[in-house]
């Protein structure tokens, strides 16, 4: 059986909304909900939060030891976060690496699946669903690589930005890499669900509060909702998203 781990990169510091992961969503902080949702994955068998090693990311690794002792902490460079992936990665002994950002609390199980089994399925050396087209609603974004294309990212990514994007180096180079994409039946990617601004945390938490568990792990119960709410999708839609974080 392969060892599948979801790395989740996670850091306080962001400048457009302070403390993000750690915000309320139905009782459980951001950080909390991302890991509950990809302990649902029928492939993932191990969980590990990659954060900064400087002092004001302890929270993070306090979090985590005192409600997911279950779940690895595993702390680098806060800029090189490729190596923090890679040394995750080693740690974990993992044969596959699901790449998850922390400002993803809508992230769906049955997605991250549909990308993993890609991989397996296709025996590319990576796959996700934010190449080319993109279908799924921002905020869903998955990324799954083999240890080998994790290592070879890892020793031959030189430029800053690919140090600091973890598959950059991947996507400029579609020569030396085998891909695939995962695209939705339906163009969803015009739905924003990621957690970026504060319109982004007062979308979000309407869809929390609207929605029992079941349906907020279900995407089309979720786009269902707004569908039927679109002053919610107003909220957060002019928000124009930050260069990629790949």
């Amino acid at each position: 059986m392969k060892n599948i781990a979801a790395i989740i990169q996670a850091r306080v510091g962001s400048t457009r909304l302070p403390n993000k992961i750690f915000l309320d969503l139905k009782g459980r902080p951001v950080l909390a909900r991302v890991i509950l949702r990809l302990q649902q994955s029928k492939y993932i068998n191990k969980i590990i939060i990659a954060s900064p090693d400087t002092p004001q990311n302890d929270i993070i690794h306090k979090f985590v030891k005192e409600n997911f002792p279950a779940v690895g902490v595993c702390r680098g460079s806060e800029n090189d976060v490729l190596d923090r992936y890679f040394k995750a990665a080693q740690e974990s002994s993992a044969d596959i690496i699901v790449r998850i950002t922390s400002d993803c609390p809508l992230i769906m199980p049955s997605v991250v699946d549909g990308v993993v089994g890609e991989l397996i399925m296709r025996k590319v050396d990576y796959a996700a669903n934010v190449l080319g087209r993109r279908t799924f609603p921002r905020g869903l974004d998955t990324e799954a690589l083999t240890f080998a294309t994790l290592e070879k990212i890892w020793q031959e990514a030189r430029d800053s930005a690919d140090r600091e994007h973890v598959t950059l180096y991947l996507r400029r180079h579609p020569e030396i890499f085998s891909t695939v994409n995962l695209e939705n039946e339906q163009d969803w990617s015009a739905y924003r669900l990621t957690l970026d601004e504060p319109e982004d945390y007062e979308a979000i938490k309407k869809i929390y509060d609207s929605l029992n568990d079941a349906e907020l792990t279900n995407l089309n119960k979720v786009v269902d909702f707004l569908k039927e709410h679109p002053e919610v999708v107003k909220i957060n839609r002019a928000i124009e998203q930050k260069n990629a974080k790949y």
